[in-house]
């Protein structure tokens, strides 16, 4: 094992902040964390566990260990009359899982195509796009409990998923390490292509037979179009949630703001796209030195070279404190504030 010190984390988060972690260690092996955490010399230091960084805001240099998952392999491990069982370790690349999955034709992932990060923080924040969401295809998935070493198993519904939410985030926040996921795959797709702009670029492409493949290139067209690749700016995706109201509110605000859009959720409430929250507010292209707001997608906070983590964040609660005061309406961050 080779325990680093004072180590810049620039390269390991999609925002590109140049913080410090005090302790740096990498492991490829659930024998190589174990040992990690049952190092008697680090026992008392605090122990931050980092995937692929991309959705993470570093305000601050990291005090303690710092353990970056890089466990890696995609195996099927089952299969039954209509769904392929595939387990992928928790620091394989999302969009590459993803794209395997592709090619060999496995369905129920394709909407979710080019979302940054790795595998081990799809269950952890329900990540979702274009009308899927993990636990869509969700089975199980296998973490480590830092407290006594073991390896616990979670069904669907021990992880409790939310939008954007799970137990990872709140109740057992800090407290286990995903180490792989089991996703449940359709041998014969159910395809959705109403949410969005997929549609348009399906007969944009000029795909006349609708497959996984020519999905997930939709999606990733669409995605390319609008946002931006954190190799080119530093970004993490989608900086804050869409936020649900109740219909009343709705209702009331739709009389100053006829063109309000929205989407049901279930009979008494409703959902509100925050990046048209954001660009109502004139945030849309803002940027003050190195920390802005995308020119073509306000719900994204971008890194335009040299900002720190705290003028990320300044600018964030510069656009709640906004939202609020010209809408009512309490925006909350998506991303992972460290």
């Amino acid at each position: 094992m080779n325990i680093l010190q004072n180590i810049s984390l620039k390269q390991y988060n999609t925002f590109g902040i140049d913080a410090s972690a005090q302790y740096f260690a990498p492991f490829s092996s659930i024998d190589e964390v174990q040992q990690l955490l049952g190092d008697k010399k680090f026992s008392s230091v605090p122990k931050f566990i980092l995937g692929g960084g991309s959705n993470i805001l570093l305000t601050k240099n990291v005090d303690g260990l710092v353990l970056k998952n890089e466990l890696k392999g995609i195996e099927l491990i089952k299969e039954d009359k209509r769904h392929i069982y595939v387990k992928a370790a928790a620091g394989e690349n999302w969009n590459s899982f993803v794209m395997h999955c592709i090619q060999h034709n496995y369905a129920g992932l394709e909407n979710l195509s080019l979302i940054p990060g790795n595998v081990g923080a799809s269950p952890m924040q329900n990540i979702g796009a274009y009308g899927a969401e993990l636990k869509d295809v969700f089975e199980s998935l296998e973490a480590l409990n830092r407290n006594d070493n073991r390896i616990v198993e979670f069904t669907a519904n021990d992880c409790a998923f939310g939008y954007r939410e799970s137990v990872f985030k709140r109740k057992y926040k800090d407290r286990f390490i995903i180490l792989n996921v089991i996703f449940r795959l359709d041998k014969v797709p159910v395809f959705n292509t109403s949410y969005g702009a997929i549609e348009q670029e399906l007969e944009r492409m000029n795909v006349k037979e609708l497959s996984v493949k020519a999905v997930s290139q939709a999606v990733i067209n669409i995605r390319s179009s609008k946002l931006p690749d954190p190799k080119q700016i530093g970004n993490a995706g989608s900086f804050f949630k869409n936020p649900t109201i109740e219909l009343r509110a709705y209702q009331s605000l739709q009389h100053s703001y006829s063109n309000m859009p929205h989407y049901a959720v279930g009979n008494d409430h409703v959902k509100i796209p925050a990046a048209w929250l954001i660009e109502q507010c004139g945030w849309k292209g803002y940027r003050s030195g190195d920390a802005g707001v995308h020119l073509k997608q306000p719900l994204v906070l971008v890194n335009y070279g040299n900002a720190n983590g705290e003028e990320i964040y300044d600018l964030s609660e510069k656009i709640l404190q906004s939202v609020k005061q010209k809408f009512g309406i309490q925006l909350e961050r998506e991303v992972n504030i460290i």
